[in-house]
């Protein structure tokens, strides 16, 4: 070879080549390629490409602390480790049995060289093929054996050329209505401070959802716009000033990225369940998915009350007729609230007056689940605290061990309070839990992240289900404690008893992209009536509420609607009993974040597939394919679809048309939806 051809071969692979410090990491399919390193002042960042394409600008990584100097520059890379990671395992119960969790890490340590301070950090980075997650590893240190974090400096900074012309949905974070609140459709540069998970969708087609995984004893993340479409976590609030307290070694929650072609790989993706920990409870065969009716819509449309009344809705004798009507129709549980005492008054304001094991005289709490299990049904339990965990951890095991002697095996419970109206003790004094010296905490602070882990461990070690209501978010700890099954954190379908159309039809299929990316949403369908207080008006259709059984997942269903009501649409309730809970494939054939989402879901149980899904205000015809049907198998397909008038906006809401074809694989069915609309279709085969 001539010399100057090989001076010039060795400079190109000079140039091309990565210094032996660099710390990149590529996706398995080597689309996304995640690049962790310092700048020029030491400050840690990342940096996301995509297809060659800058995703995620440069976007530093660090910490605020309240009594020690800023985790943010003179950082070095000291050293780096490699993994890679393929394996498939098995969800006890979910929205697919087998998760295949498939990965290439990075961990990269971090050392300050700042004058008398040499603090490391590790940032341990996991790349999928559908995005990104990663955290922040603190080693035992002398240096810092209490960490006091004030504030995360960890950013996400989406570079500007991507994020121009590009859409947001998402929910205001601390604000007084917790996770209820309707979602805002903005440019990225329109979002202010939001809840996670955010959904966005670039001009270009890219979907990107920012959330996080695996918040165990640390505050929730909020994402706080900076300027443009550069991002920064904040995190939730505590009485004691320093938003997290951790002693010794910790790992924060996971910091997540789902990163899809479409809406179809945002909605599958299970990047927030693999970045949890396995299994730790064992053999949990009995935690058992199901459907479920209640003395709830009743206090909710305003037509029983919670408390002691002559309107008073958890009685006895009410409560044995819809056990009665369980039994008949194969609803595994009914749940149950305003049973104990605490009601009265304003319990709203008052959550230490609530006892978790004295009923009010005319429920018979013994005599109702004797009789519930005479008749092979549940009672689900209830547990309110209206935000007050000092009083309710103070009777906690109590409270547990009196389920469990009933078999009572799913409990709702409840934190109905303003954002930062947490009651809790204060440990810094004498006596902590003296009312007169109460403290008040965020639904999604470090304290009550713990209380709701506390609760749901109690719970399983008595064998007990835990599905909570004004929680702090999911973040796939459902995969560590599997009987942590649902739960509600959005604006939930009582909204549509309050006002006329609720919460609007855009709200469902936003949900959808959103909220649902989390985990299992305790959503209440099923109120075939179609209307609340004052009979207000429900913002869907017939076939919509239906259709919510597909969209909208929990492996614990609520048919919401009183018994009689029902009752009057046999045509839908058979629908509703035939209905799985629980699934062994769930796909997204069609949809578009905020408009519309068609399922494809099988049963775990049977080879029955059941397609379905809901619709904004826009009415669509929709051409849907069968092509997820196993070959060679012929399905008979039973269909409640919007009948021709039908529309949210008239009194047409009921009107409902039913269809049965004969479908095989590769065949295709064409439907309308309405105008707050949707379908539902059961396919089982010949």
């Amino acid at each position: 070879m001539r010399a100057g051809l090989k001076g010039a071969l060795c400079a190109l692979l000079a140039s091309t080549a990565l210094p032996a410090w660099a710390a990149d990491v590529a996706s398995p399919d080597g689309r996304t390629v995640v690049t962790l390193d310092v700048d020029g002042d030491g400050v840690p960042f990342y940096r996301v490409v995509r297809d060659g394409k800058p995703l995620i600008a440069d976007s530093d990584l660090g910490f605020l602390f309240t009594d020690a100097q800023p985790m943010r520059r003179n950082f070095k890379v000291e050293s780096e480790t490699r993994a890679a990671h393929d394996d498939t395992w098995e969800q006890p119960w979910g929205e697919r049995r087998f998760v295949r969790d498939h990965h290439n890490e990075l961990a990269v340590t971090f050392r300050e060289g700042r004058q008398n301070s040499n603090r490391a950090l590790t940032v341990r980075m996991r790349v999928f093929d559908d995005g990104i997650g990663f955290r922040y590893e603190f080693p035992d240190s002398d240096v810092m054996p209490v960490a006091n974090i004030a504030e995360e400096l960890t950013e996400f900074a989406i570079a500007p050329e991507a994020a121009k012309d590009g859409k947001a949905w998402w929910i205001p974070g601390g604000d007084f209505n917790r996770y209820e609140y309707l979602y805002n459709e903005t440019p990225i540069d329109g979002v202010t401070t939001a809840h996670t998970p955010i959904t966005m969708r670039l001009a270009d087609g890219t979907h990107l959802a920012f959330h996080e995984a695996a918040l165990v004893d640390y505050s929730g993340m909020w994402l706080r716009r900076m300027e443009g479409s550069r991002f920064r976590a904040s995190l939730a609030p505590s009485s004691r000033g320093a938003k997290v307290v951790r002693e010794g070694a910790f790992t924060t929650p996971w910091r997540t990225i789902r990163i899809s072609d479409g809406p179809a790989g945002l909605v599958e993706s299970d990047i927030d369940l693999n970045l949890n920990e396995p299994n730790k409870l064992g053999d949990v065969s009995w935690v058992e998915p199901g459907k479920y009716i209640g003395i709830w819509w009743g206090m909710i449309s305003n037509r029983w009350t919670w408390g002691t009344s002559d309107r008073h809705g958890a009685t006895t004798e009410r409560t044995k007729e819809y056990i009665d009507f369980a039994a008949k129709h194969g609803f595994r549980g009914v749940l149950v609230e305003g049973w104990n005492v605490g009601w009265d008054g304003d319990w709203f304001n008052n959550g230490r007056e609530f006892s978790f094991t004295q009923n009010y005289p005319d429920f018979d709490l013994r005599e109702v689940t004797d009789y519930a299990r005479s008749k092979g049904v549940r009672l689900i339990g209830h547990h309110e605290t209206s935000g007050n965990i000092a009083n309710y951890e103070a009777q906690l095991e109590d409270a547990l061990d009196l389920y469990k002697e009933l078999g009572v095996d799913w409990i709702k419970t409840g934190y109905v309070a303003d954002a930062g109206g947490i009651v809790s003790c204060n440990a810094d004094i004498a006596d902590p839990c003296d009312p007169e010296t109460e403290i008040f905490e965020w639904h999604d602070g470090q304290r009550q992240v713990q209380h709701h882990l506390k609760v749901v461990q109690e719970a399983a070690k008595r064998g007990i289900a835990i599905n909570p209501h004004e929680p702090v978010k999911d973040t796939g700890l459902r995969r560590t404690y599997p009987n942590w099954v649902a739960r509600e954190g959005a604006r939930g379908q009582e909204y549509n008893a309050w006002n006329a159309y609720g919460s609007g039809v855009e709200h469902d299929p936003t949900l959808v992209y959103t909220r649902m990316l989390s985990g299992p949403m305790d959503y209440t369908p099923g109120v075939l009536g179609l209307v609340g207080d004052n009979d207000y008006p429900f913002s869907s259709t017939l076939a919509k509420q239906l259709g919510l059984y597909l969209a909208i997942y929990s492996p614990i269903q609520m048919a919401a609607d009183f018994i009689e009501s029902l009752d009057a649409h046999p045509r839908e309730l058979e629908f509703i009993k035939a209905v799985p809970a629980d699934w062994s494939e769930s796909h997204l054939i069609d949809g578009a974040v905020g408009d519309y989402a068609i399922f494809a879901r099988k049963g775990r149980d049977s080879d029955d597939w059941y397609v379905g899904g809901v619709n904004d205000a826009t009415e669509r015809t929709l051409t849907l394919d069968f092509d997820f049907l196993d070959a060679g198998a012929t399905y008979t397909a039973k269909v409640w679809k919007d009948g021709p008038e039908a529309t949210y906006l008239t009194d047409k809401r009921h009107d409902i048309a039913y269809d049965t074809v004969t479908v095989t694989k590769g065949d295709s069915y064409t439907v309308r939806l309405a105008p707050g609309g949707g379908v539902a279709i059961q396919l089982k085969p010949r």
